[in-house]
């Protein structure tokens, strides 16, 4: 005897698949692991100083995420360079000198950095975009919020 199963039921076995599958890839947060180069041609300063060159590294291990930055402003003599290192498995926030502080976190497939500074909060948003690149948004008080595109560095 042979049995017959409606679309709708074989269509939702697979969106179900589907779905489990891609939960499962945007769960993998080693995804953003790696270091990562700035494209400033598609990325969107919104008026704000353009960065010439900048990477960003990032390194999810076991719970303990370390983001490194270092970025080179149009027009400055000088690298600006900061790192956060937080536990997101316990809910650390790591305090650096007196007036700056900094917590990390995943919000699904997102990385969230919120660094505090003199009262001024700066969220920034990390993701992998379709295309292999990561997108970052960074948000402060009173400027529009910034877009950066970076690709992921080759090996050499």
């Amino acid at each position: 005897m042979m049995r017959t199963y409606s679309t709708t039921a074989i269509a939702g076995a697979v969106f179900a698949t589907l779905l489990l599958a891609f939960s499962a890839f945007a769960r993998d947060h080693s995804a953003l692991n790696g270091t990562w180069t700035l494209v400033p041609a598609t990325s969107d300063f919104a008026g704000q100083p353009v960065v010439q060159t900048g990477t960003v590294t990032i390194a999810d291990r076991e719970g303990i995420i370390i983001v490194s930055r270092s970025f080179v402003y149009e027009g400055a003599a000088e690298t600006f360079f900061y790192k956060d290192m937080t536990d997101s498995e316990h809910g650390a926030t790591i305090r650096t000198g007196k007036d700056l502080k900094s917590k990390t976190r995943w919000d699904h497939d997102i990385l969230k950095v919120t660094t505090t500074q003199s009262g001024a909060i700066t969220l920034e948003s990390y993701a992998l975009s379709p295309d292999g690149t990561m997108t970052v948004i960074v948000a402060r008080p009173e400027r529009k919020p910034i877009t950066l595109v970076f690709q992921r560095k080759q090996s050499d």
